[in-house]
C-alpha cells in the first residue's frame, strides 16, 4: 500500500490491489492505517482524487472527471 495524502492534509494508505474496474480508470480501496483495518473511502486512478460518490446500489462515480463504476446490485425493478 502507499501513503497518500488527502486534500485536507490527512494521509491514508492506497491499496495497489483491492480495488474495482472504472469507465477511465481503476477505482482504488483506501485505508486508514497501513494495516488496513478502517476503510476510508475510494481513490479514482483517472484523476488521483478522493472526491467520488457511492449510491446503493454500488454505482462509484468520481465527482472530478466523471469516472464510473456501475452498480453491483441491479435487477429490473430498478429501472
Amino acid at each position: 500500500m502507499r501513503p497518500t495524502e488527502t486534500e485536507e492534509g490527512v494521509t491514508v494508505y492506497v491499496s495497489d490491489t483491492d480495488g474495482d474496474t472504472g469507465s477511465k480508470g481503476p477505482f482504488l480501496v483506501a485505508y486508514e492505517s497501513r494495516d488496513a483495518d478502517r476503510r476510508y473511502g475510494w481513490f479514482c486512478t483517472n484523476c488521483d482524487s478522493f472526491d467520488n460518490a457511492m449510491d446503493s446500489m454500488g454505482r462509484i462515480k468520481c465527482n472530478r472527471c466523471g469516472n464510473f463504476r456501475k452498480p453491483t446490485e441491479w435487477d429490473a425493478a430498478h429501472e
